[in-house]
């Protein structure tokens, strides 16, 4: 087998089990917070966000149905994780962001694994970070892209 061949089986059997860590990991967080781990996912994704969303694009952004999504907020608002407003521009329309205290919450459980991840990062340098960062953007874009195509086939 070429040194490239290798490489990628390589690449591929380690992606499945960063996955598979990663959603046991998911799992044990969203527990930790009393959420479900879609919950969290969805907390982690409104981070992520420049200002508040729309159910609508929460329900793009995690792959849910427009009234799975609209369960989703009711949990998070609930939690106290999330805050709904009106959307100035259309009242008939909410916008959904992170309650001001989810951070501090999200902060609190996160502190140590975030301490854990930052020891595997810091054994990168600047110009290899660079293409771990690539990879997991360009891996996204494709893994959407295929649950998109995925869930379009049914």
């Amino acid at each position: 087998m070429s040194n490239r061949a290798e490489l990628m089986r390589r690449i591929a059997d380690e992606s499945q089990r960063h996955y598979a860590a990663y959603t046991l990991f998911n799992h044990a967080m969203a527990e930790r917070l009393g959420i479900h781990p879609t919950d969290l996912q969805c907390v982690a994704l409104l981070d992520l966000e420049s200002g508040p969303v729309s159910t609508g694009e929460i329900a793009r952004l995690t792959g849910l149905t427009p009234g799975s999504a609209t369960r989703l907020v009711d949990r998070l608002d609930k939690a106290g994780l999330v805050v709904r407003r009106a959307d100035p521009d259309d009242r008939r329309r909410a916008l959904v962001s992170l309650a001001p205290d989810a951070h501090t919450r999200i902060s609190a459980a996160w502190e140590i694994p975030g301490r854990a991840y930052g020891e595997v990062l810091d054994r990168y340098n600047d110009a290899e970070l660079t293409l771990i960062a690539d990879y997991l953007r360009r891996a996204a874009v494709v893994g959407r892209a295929q649950a998109e195509r995925l869930t379009g086939e049914s």
